[in-house]
């Protein structure tokens, strides 16, 4: 098949694209004109430029194309509200089904995230029958993320594009050029992290995710969504972890809530007194004390998605971090 792939330079997008070719398939990756798509180097790829919010860049893209792969995505968290967040989420998804439509692909796989998705206990994880839960965080980048996956999933109901979505949650894997994800690792690294707050996440492997997303060429079912996660930990525990594969102690105070919530606060004013990126906002911090745990079992049997152990996905991570100058 010959695939576009959108954020194809991105982590998740490079991890996806030597996965399709691994299978033979032809990709063609669109980039943003400037990108400079170190993590794509040495790669057999066709390589187009353009912008996701010109609808006209993407048809032509897609023309010729078997099938899309939509990881692009805004996923600025600061400050909290963002037009260009909103505009590119939610009109780049709008450009992305107006070139499906154009191209008659056989299938997009729209790549969202588990926050659409109402979040639970260990005991009692989130699932996609879940309803979405993240709006108190007042974040565009949840709640545009949200609004885009329900275009998907009405156009594949409602209008005959052959969708489906993967969200995945929190991602370790190598390319992570950023970094995103691999932020938290260097800084656990370098012991830059002084405790952890009372919440905690899902992780996965980026791999067990593009795993997931090719699959979904042909598995999976049109219109419906799928979680790609695999461990819950708190924060007390991913920590200790991710300390155990670099090498370095983990940190040992819990910071209570009030605590993590007030610093959040303090940032928040701070960013937004001198327009500057806080370490931590207010939003984050409130993220960081809730519990967003969720199950994959979904995407394990209609996607046939492997679950790695996460601690192969951090030394993955750490090990391109080192290589690639970051440490």
């Amino acid at each position: 098949m010959r695939i576009l792939v959108t954020g194809a330079d991105g982590m998740l997008g490079t991890n996806t694209v030597r996965e399709l070719l691994k299978r033979g398939h032809q990709v063609r990756a669109f980039l943003l004109p400037d990108s400079p798509a170190k993590t794509l180097e040495g790669l057999t790829i066709e390589k187009v430029f353009g912008n996701i919010l010109q609808e006209q860049d993407l048809i032509s893209a897609a023309e010729g194309c078997d099938a899309i792969i939509h990881t692009a995505a805004n996923t600025n968290i600061w400050p909290n509200r963002s037009e260009m967040v909103r505009r590119v989420n939610i009109d780049g998804t709008k450009n992305i089904l107006a070139a499906a439509k154009q191209a008659q692909v056989k299938r997009l796989v729209y790549i969202g995230t588990a926050n659409s998705f109402g979040f639970g206990s260990k005991t009692d994880p989130g699932h996609e029958g879940n309803s979405y839960q993240s709006e108190k965080y007042g974040l565009d980048y949840m709640d545009s993320k949200y609004e885009a996956q329900l275009l998907v999933i009405k156009a594949a109901r409602e209008e005959g594009v052959p969708a489906l979505t993967i969200n995945p949650t929190f991602m370790l894997g190598p390319y992570d050029s950023k970094p995103g994800a691999g932020a938290m690792v260097l800084a656990i690294y370098q012991k830059k992290v002084p405790g952890f707050a009372v919440g905690g996440r899902n992780y996965i492997c980026v791999k067990d995710v593009s795993v997931a997303i090719a699959n979904a060429l042909t598995m999976g079912r049109i219109g419906e969504s799928y979680i790609a996660g695999n461990e819950n930990m708190d924060y007390r525990e991913a920590f200790t972890k991710i300390a155990k594969v670099v090498g370095v102690k983990p940190p040992k105070v819990t910071i209570p809530p009030v605590l993590s919530k007030a610093y959040g606060f303090l940032g928040t004013q701070y960013g937004t007194l001198f327009n500057k990126t806080p370490v931590v906002s207010l939003a984050m911090a409130q993220i960081s004390c809730d519990d967003h745990y969720f199950t994959s079992q979904k995407a394990v049997e209609e996607l046939k998605m492997p679950l790695t152990n996460v601690e192969e996905g951090i030394r993955d991570c750490f090990e391109w971090l080192k290589k690639n100058g970051y440490c």
